[in-house]
């Protein structure tokens, strides 16, 4: 189950965290795996250990934020079987102290970059017949979260976004769905906490772990899992949701 033989996936932001967990994955299921990444050293670690365990990977240098450097990154790939849209950026503020520029920032890489992909994927899987998108959106799209109105706001248009493709493509057996974790360990995590709690960080750290039902974070390695799952052939009569993997972070804390 779960095989990805002979796929060709495109993953956003897959050098890191839960990119570098999807890519690894996918790869160790088969498919060869494009990563699109801003972080060029990031992303060929991430090749370095897929290759390591005998799988197919490839960087991409790219600002997904650029739709001519999408545009040609993705015509250059050719087939794509499955498209992740995992790239995207954090930001902490209020309607009232987020600044013009900083909601750009989030809008440019979070929003408009899961459309200048969206662009650039959707014809490419009209003209072979079909394919999957997954974006990953948060829980953030679902509930109030306190300071994250930028980032918020970009995840609620990701998972309005899934629905609208959904829609437009089924006909051109095209699924497309999204995902909404809670908070997630990754390396983000770690460096968000080292730079804005320096000195109390295992205190903090245990705080936002237990701020979600379950008690922990979620590990990389269990969103590449549903991931997997959703964009799988077993998966084929799925399209047009989104799945909380959260900890019961959306209905437990409400």
């Amino acid at each position: 189950m779960f095989k990805l033989t002979n796929k060709q996936v495109v993953i956003t932001g897959g050098g890191s965290g839960i990119g570098k967990a999807m890519s690894i994955l996918f790869a160790k299921q088969g498919a060869t795996v494009h990563i699109i990444e801003l972080n060029e050293a990031a992303a060929n670690d991430t090749v370095a250990e897929i290759k390591t365990g005998g799988g197919n990977a490839e960087v991409h240098k790219c600002d997904v934020s650029s739709q001519q450097q999408v545009v040609a990154v993705f015509n250059s790939i050719g087939k794509i079987d499955i498209l992740i849209n995992n790239a995207g950026i954090a930001h902490i503020g209020r309607a009232d102290n987020t600044s013009e520029a900083d909601f750009d920032r989030i809008y440019n890489v979070n929003v408009k970059g899961v459309y200048n992909c969206l662009f650039a994927a959707l014809p490419i899987m009209k003209a072979h017949n079909g394919g999957v998108i997954l974006n990953t959106a948060s829980v953030a799209a679902h509930v109030g979260i306190t300071d994250r109105f930028a980032y918020s706001t970009s995840k609620g248009a990701i998972h309005a976004m899934t629905l609208s493709v959904a829609r437009d493509y089924m006909a051109d057996n095209i699924r497309c769905n999204s995902i909404s974790p809670a908070r997630v360990h990754t390396p983000f995590v770690d460096g968000f906490i080292a730079k804005n709690y320096a000195g109390k960080e295992a205190e903090m750290f245990e705080k936002l772990s237990k701020s979600q039902p379950i008690g922990r974070m979620g590990q990389p390695a269990e969103i590449a899992a549903l991931a997997l799952y959703l964009c799988s052939d077993e998966a084929g009569f799925i399209t047009g949701t989104d799945y909380p993997i959260d900890g019961g972070f959306i209905t437990l804390n409400n």
